[in-house]
């Protein structure tokens, strides 16, 4: 437009007499400096842009690098701590691949997740997930100490928990007696701030969408780990739902909105905490809970025995000691926590709130979905493999994080 007007302004000037030819000289070696300069002040504008836009698209790369770097093993180091994967040191084996126990050579003791070859993922696919599950650090939740990809191999390192998972404990009639009343409270609590952290605490909002006990790790203190992040899900900060048509995670521990209609928010992983919260208080699995010679729902059973005045009938007959009180409490929570409306049910800031303030009045749970019973057994083993707990998934993501 600046270049138009001008040239527009100098042809309206008048030329006469002898200045003429001197004028046009003028102009013909004007126009084109003129023009040339607009030229070059163009160029260096958008060099400048280009150089600026250049350097701010490379910071993020960089620095996902350097910490990829910083997190990846040599393979030879993972082969010589595990003895070349030995059967000796494999820890357990599922559809996503095989967990073993190795040791540094500083000493270290640490667990590597061999992912299955032929699960497709891609290599950059793979490093965003190790690099997401890197950055979130709660002492209720799994450590990633890094990886390795290298050729057909994709390896997990994480810290070596010792006491195995949670469901090796709540569903073994023998194992189940070491979980007395304060070690279940303890490992209730540390799961629910740990999933406290990951829906409102940490720097990222993440949806599990796949709790349940063997995805609950114990230390030697018997302190709970959640792990399996390999379907779990990032939300933006103001985000509160969003939907998929490719559902995955557990049949029995999956919110009913999720199931049916693949929405999952904070509130799907709020039914599942319930679902293992009754579990953990009846010591029986959801799918298999027994009443003498009766196998029932443990949704259903929970719910009528709460609205018949008998709850009591749930709790573990192993739990000899401890406040019925606060036993009867945690089966109200957990009834909050399966009701069908997910508005209905309580976050797991609220869930803390009600089991550590006892002055704390809990509203009327309304009645929760009971759908377990409808599926066949066919249909609840795992479509991942013949893993030893026969959970159901529909489908997973490789990066299961060291459950077994």
């Amino acid at each position: 437009h600046f270049s138009g007007s001008f040239l527009s302004n100098i042809r309206a000037l008048p030329f006469s007499g002898k200045g003429t030819k001197s004028g046009r000289i003028a102009l013909i070696i004007t126009i084109p400096a003129v023009g040339l300069s607009l030229l070059i002040a163009g160029i260096l504008c958008i060099c400048l842009r280009s150089r600026r836009l250049k350097k701010n698209f490379k910071t993020v790369p960089e620095d996902e690098i350097r910490t990829a770097e910083s997190l990846q093993y040599d393979l030879n180091t993972i082969r010589a701590a595990t003895n070349d994967f030995s059967d000796a040191n494999k820890l357990g084996q599922g559809g996503f691949g095989t967990v073993y126990k190795g040791t540094l050579a500083n000493g270290q003791v640490i667990a590597v997740k061999r992912l299955s070859v032929d699960l497709g993922q891609g290599d950059r696919q793979f490093k965003n997930e190790v690099l997401l599950v890197a950055r979130l650090q709660h002492r209720n939740l799994v450590r990633l100490l890094g990886f390795c990809l290298e050729g057909t191999e994709r390896l997990l390192i994480y810290e070596f928990v010792p006491n195995s998972s949670l469901d090796n404990f709540i569903y073994d009639p023998v194992r189940r007696s070491q979980l007395d009343w304060e070690r279940r409270q303890k490992i209730i609590g540390g799961i629910a701030r740990g999933l406290l952290y990951l829906h409102e605490d940490s720097q990222l909002r993440i949806i599990h969408r796949d709790l349940k006990a063997s995805n609950v790790l114990l230390d030697a203190e018997m302190t709970p780990k959640i792990s399996d992040f390999g379907t779990a899900r990032l939300f933006m900060v103001d985000q509160t739902q969003d939907a998929t048509s490719r559902v995955v995670g557990t049949y029995g521990y999956m919110a009913p909105e999720y199931a049916m209609h693949g929405l999952f928010s904070v509130k799907s992983d709020v039914f599942s905490f319930g679902v293992m919260l009754l579990e953990i208080i009846s010591g029986q699995k959801r799918s298999r809970f027994c009443i003498g010679d009766t196998v029932e729902d443990l949704l259903s059973y929970a719910w009528r025995s709460w609205r018949e005045g008998t709850a009591s009938n749930l709790i573990d007959p192993n739990l000899t000691s401890g406040s019925r009180t606060k036993m009867l409490r945690c089966i109200h929570v957990g009834l909050l926590c399966v009701q069908e409306i997910k508005a209905d049910r309580p976050t797991m800031g609220a869930v803390i709130l009600m089991l550590n303030s006892y002055s704390t009045t809990l509203p009327l749970p309304s009645r929760p979905v009971f759908i377990l019973h409808s599926i066949p057994e066919s249909d609840t083993a795992s479509r991942s493999g013949n893993r030893q707990n026969k959970e159901s998934v529909n489908e997973a993501s490789i990066t299961e994080l060291y459950p077994r």
